[in-house]
This record gives C-alpha cells, sequence and structure tokens, in this order.
C-alpha cells in the first residue's frame, strides 16, 4: 500500500490534508466515503488566503463531525521566499504554466506538511495520509509530483515502520476530473477558497482562479463562485 496504490482498504484509519480548497476538500469527502476518518488536517503557513482556507476547512469537518487540527507553521511566512506568503511580494496574474507563476512556490511545503502529519497518523494509529495533489500541479510544483509523493512515501514508511503511507488519489487526475467526481459526491464548492490574493472575493485572475473557472468547464458543472473580475 503506498502512493502508487490507492486502491481504498474498507475500514483503513486515515488522515486528510484539508486546505479549504477544491481539491483538498474534495479529497476530504471521498475519504469520508471510502475510509473512516481520523482527523482532516491544517496548516496555517503564513500564506495569503490562509485565512479564506482555513475558514471553508474548518466548515467541512464541523459539517461532517470530524477532528480538525490547525497547525501553526509560522517560520514559514518568516524564512522562506516565496510570493504566496504574506512577506513575499504580490501574487502574479496568468496562467500556472506562466514562468511568473513559479513566485508562489513555497519550498518544500507539501514535504514538511507531509513530514507533520507522518507523525500524527502514527500517534493515530491510522495508516494512511490523503493528500489531493493532482496531474495540474506537476509542472509548476515539484512536491506535487509522481516521483515526489512515491520518494517521500517510502520515507514516511520506513520512518513509521512501515505503518504510514501515503494515499494521493488525484495524482493522475485533472481538476475537471476533480470537480466532477466531488459533485457525485454531494461538495458544496460554494464553501472552498482558490484565489491566492485572499480578499473578500476570487480576484478571478490569479493562476488558482483561472485553473478554478476551468476545472468547472470542463466538468460541465455550474461554478458557484463569486468573482471580482
Amino acid at each position: 500500500m503506498g502512493s502508487s496504490d490507492n486502491i481504498p482498504v474498507s475500514g483503513q484509519k486515515v488522515i486528510v490534508l484539508l486546505s479549504g480548497g477544491v481539491d483538498s476538500v474534495t479529497a476530504f469527502y471521498a475519504a469520508l466515503k471510502d475510509y473512516t476518518v481520523a482527523c482532516a488536517l491544517s496548516f496555517d503557513y503564513g500564506a495569503k488566503h490562509n485565512a479564506k482556507e482555513l475558514e471553508c476547512a474548518r466548515y467541512h469537518a464541523a459539517l461532517q463531525g470530524i477532528r480538525h487540527e490547525i497547525i501553526s507553521l509560522d517560520f514559514m511566512d518568516r524564512l522562506f521566499k516565496s510570493d504566496l506568503l504574506q512577506s513575499g511580494a504580490e501574487i502574479p496574474k496568468g496562467r500556472y504554466t506562466q514562468e511568473n507563476m513559479k513566485s508562489t512556490v513555497v519550498p518544500f511545503r507539501n514535504g514538511i506538511m507531509l513530514s507533520i502529519a507522518g507523525g500524527l497518523a502514527d500517534s493515530l494509529e491510522a495508516t494512511g495520509i490523503v493528500i489531493a495533489a493532482h496531474s495540474g500541479d506537476h509542472s509548476l510544483y515539484p512536491d506535487c509530483r509522481p516521483a515526489f509523493m512515491h520518494t517521500m512515501n517510502r520515507a514516511i514508511q520506513a520512518g513509521t515502520g512501515e505503518a504510514v503511507s501515503i494515499l494521493s488519489p488525484f495524482l493522475n487526475l485533472n481538476k475537471g476530473e476533480i470537480v466532477r467526481l466531488g459533485t457525485s459526491l454531494g461538495v458544496d464548492y460554494a464553501r472552498t477558497w482558490s484565489c491566492y490574493c485572499g480578499q473578500e472575493l476570487h480576484c478571478g485572475k490569479c493562476g488558482t482562479c483561472v485553473e478554478r473557472k476551468e476545472a468547472f468547464v470542463q466538468a460541465g458543472v455550474c461554478d458557484p463562485t463569486k468573482y471580482s473580475l
């Protein structure tokens, strides 16, 4: 069982990385169907949109009656270089595939979060960590790519005595396919957040907003998001 083997095991206890975005909320609802969810885990790492995302994460965890832990990683905002962070420059506009969007990468973010999740999962006697990395992330984020997930999975397995594995069910799906799945699960996408700018409404122009809009079109699903543009 590992990141390359995501066949649900009935009754398997897992924790879910729940940011509050489209992908993680969908993964959360899929995990509720496929596994026994011991905890939803979120991180406050100083991103410009953290407050908006965490509000959505709290909502869905509470709605489903699942334990929700939010862990502060404030050192990232102080020490790491990324325009996604409050300490960084303005969020660039454009598509994920554009060179300027690389400035939103937070160095080794998933590596740090998965390491913490591995310890928590082992402590809760959960055997899986569900993360919603998907194929659209691969070009921009090194720590979302299959090679990283497989290697990190082996590290967590080795570090927990083979007790815990990474489950990345969306690794070969695009965001449109994720939205289609979530819609079938009854996910309320109006209570999810994508925009990196973290303002009152989605800006409609940053990479995550563009990807969000396209995902609903690809899925053939009405987009409930309110955009400023």
